[in-house]
């Protein structure tokens, strides 16, 4: 069987007995049609059932309804769901998605699909890529040739125009001010990688919160830097416990460092919460299920995403209005979720 023929704008004009620029105005709204020929119009497209190229259209008009996303590897708790909110956002305001996914910030492949996104003529670009401070102000100059509304995520924010943010320093004194109030004495932490953006935020929440709690004479013998992953909370928990024997409760910077931190204590054998109290950071669905549950600080990275998207449909309607966007930080509050590794019975 043959497939039908595609119906073109030419055969809704003929069939109206109208000009193709006529049939342009009444897809395109445009007031100078008359309601008779507008009607008209309007019931040979249903009848014929056309549908414009939607693509060609809006680039017609100078608008491609195209939004460009620079994320980061998906293997990340945090990338993958700031991604589900981006595309579950974007559906809804009627936009698709160009995605590009890099493991670092390297200069070359930033341009090559900055230039790909710019020839597609996006009408807006995210950056979701994780706070590499190394970068930051490369990323401004970058960010600043390009004259097309962008919004970054989660990075350190200073020069950039319009960010939208988890504010994970108050996560770190939600998680540090929940272990000081169950009455553990000495707090530790393991920090993601230091160049990060957001384990420095989360680095500062636990400091500013053990500082106005009193302060340790040596806090550094209370810190160790993880990589996000399992073992270096395995790895970290023995190391702080080295450093300093005295610790009875970790501010573990992600819930995947935090499972590697729970295995170690069980083979020092600790007792989590009794002899050492365990605070996570992200809420992935399985720390309900740790053994014991884990007590974290829940980041809604959906919202981020979503909120980023809404955030650039604003700067893209402002754009078009000829006017100049304020400069704008969004911040997105984390919640402390309580459960049983961080409560002495």
């Amino acid at each position: 069987m043959e497939p039908k023929p595609r119906i073109t704008i030419k055969d809704v004009a003929r069939a109206a007995g109208v000009s193709t620029q006529t049939v342009s105005r009444v897809l395109n709204e445009r007031p100078d049609v008359s309601s008779e020929t507008r009607l008209r119009v309007q019931q040979v497209i249903a009848e014929l059932g056309y549908s414009p190229n939607v693509i060609a259209r809006n680039l017609s008009r100078g608008r491609s309804n195209t939004l460009g996303v620079i994320g980061y590897g998906l293997v990340y708790f945090g990338s993958s769901g700031v991604i589900a909110g981006i595309e579950s956002k974007a559906n809804e305001l009627g936009y698709s998605l160009t995605l590009s996914l890099i493991d670092q910030v390297e200069p070359t492949r930033v341009d090559r699909i900055l230039y790909d996104f710019l020839s597609r003529r996006v009408e807006g670009i995210i950056w979701a890529v994780p706070g590499n401070t190394n970068a930051i102000n490369w990323l401004t100059d970058k960010f600043s040739d390009v004259h097309t509304p962008i919004i970054s995520i989660n990075m350190g924010h200073d020069g950039l125009d319009h960010v939208v943010a988890l504010d994970n320093r108050l996560g770190g004194r939600l998680a540090t001010e929940h272990l000081l109030q169950a009455g553990y004495q000495c707090i530790g932490i393991i920090t993601g990688p230091r160049h990060w953006w957001e384990a420095k935020e989360r680095l500062m929440g636990w400091q500013e919160t053990i500082e106005e709690a009193g302060g340790y004479s040596d806090i550094d013998r209370l810190i160790v830097e993880g990589d996000w992953n399992a073992p270096s909370g395995d790895v970290g928990l023995h190391s702080l416990l080295d450093q300093n024997p005295e610790i009875d409760a970790v501010f573990v910077s992600n819930d995947q460092m935090a499972l590697g931190s729970l295995q170690a204590a069980r083979r020092l054998g600790l007792k989590v919460p009794e002899d050492l109290g365990i605070v996570g950071f992200d809420d992935i669905p399985e720390a309900a299920y740790f053994y014991p549950s884990l007590t974290t600080v829940r980041q809604n990275t959906q919202k981020l995403g979503a909120l980023a998207v809404h955030q650039l449909h604003a700067l893209i309607q402002v754009e078009h209005r000829g006017k100049a966007p304020d400069s704008e930080i969004a911040w997105v509050k984390p919640r402390l979720i309580v459960r049983k590794s961080s409560v002495r019975k």
